[in-house]
């Protein structure tokens, strides 16, 4: 009897029967609690790297846009908010307007050279070599992209004297005349470009070699079998699916060469007339941004200029992304 009035007073098991049965406006309090506790738990995790962006990403950036309304200067109390008038300021400069023609010359020969050498180079590592030599192959292609910046530029420095460097001792070599290369406002700037070309290539053709893994090979052997020429087979075949990597290998190239500094600084300062020389021939705008804020001290007007960088490679990024959404093939 006790038993029999006992057993409708005892709480009731869920089907697994590891818990017992609660109402549904308690399950569903259950169910947010744990979702809650879950995102917190989120974000806790999330808090170290998220503390390092907003410390040293948003912080500047939002600093940045505010001193580049003002006239202000790192040791002066001082601080004059002037609207736009460090922008009417850049845009009388002549300067300024020379190391945007400069950046974009130094971005728009980059780019093609950048994507063609890089997609000619992974094509022959993938098709030329076997697993075992490819990569010690695609080490050595890789290896100049991770030494020091400051350092190969030293050396491409000797390589380009013009009097007993490496560069004008191959041309005499084959009967053309030498170069004043870092001396000469028509040359310094394209023999940057050969030290940033080596040193960067590596980079895009690891990328570019990953998007060809994903090329399935069986489609190019039965376009070869059908009879379809390696030109074509690269064209319609090739081409289209690795579109999404080369996309992405331009946007990059693209941030990268427009922000050049390191070789820039290096190679065209000492005895080349400064950094930026000959006569401003290799002034471009992350250089001039540096010579503005740390050796001239006009702070608000090297964020004025900065604030113009991101505006013109944001806007080269979204016109990219314009022609991506036509040509881009996505499987």
């Amino acid at each position: 009897m006790t038993a029999t009035i006992a057993e409708p007073l005892a709480p009731q098991r869920s089907e697994r029967g590891d818990e017992p049965a609660l109402p549904t406006r308690l399950r569903h309090l259950r169910d947010q609690l744990r979702r809650v506790g879950d995102r917190l738990v989120g974000y806790g995790l999330m808090l170290p790297a998220m503390s390092v962006f907003v410390v040293f990403f948003y912080v500047p950036a939002a600093f940045l846009l505010y001193i580049s309304f003002f006239h202000w200067g790192i040791l002066s109390s001082a601080t004059q908010f002037v609207g736009l008038r460090n922008f009417r300021i850049l845009f009388a400069q002549p300067l300024f307007w020379r190391s945007l023609e400069n950046s974009a010359y130094y971005t728009l020969v980059m780019i093609p050279a950048t994507v063609l050498l890089a997609l000619g180079i992974a094509l022959l590592l993938r098709e030329a070599f076997s697993a075992r030599r490819g990569g010690v192959w695609r080490a050595a292609v890789f290896l100049p992209h991770v030494t020091p910046v400051v350092a190969t530029s030293i050396i491409w420095v000797w390589i380009f004297n013009p009097h007993f460097g490496l560069a004008n001792y191959l041309l005499t070599s084959i009967g053309l005349p030498a170069l004043g290369w870092l001396e000469s406002t028509r040359w310094a700037l394209p023999a940057v470009m050969i030290d940033s070309l080596w040193h960067s290539l590596g980079l895009y053709v690891i990328i570019f070699l990953g998007g060809l893994s994903r090329v399935p090979r069986d489609l190019i052997e039965v376009a070869s079998l059908d009879g379809a020429r390696s030109y074509r087979i690269f064209r319609r075949i090739v081409w289209p699916l690795i579109s999404p990597t080369t996309f992405f290998v331009v946007v990059l190239a693209t941030v990268n060469t427009w922000q050049a500094f390191s070789q820039i600084y290096t190679m065209t300062g000492g005895p080349h007339g400064g950094a930026g020389g000959p006569a401003f021939s290799t002034t471009t705008d992350a250089l001039l941004i540096y010579q503005t804020a740390f050796i001239y001290e006009h702070f608000s007007l090297a964020a004025a200029m900065s604030l113009i960088m991101f505006g013109i490679i944001l806007t080269l990024t979204l016109v990219q992304k314009w022609l991506s959404d036509r040509i881009v093939f996505y499987r």
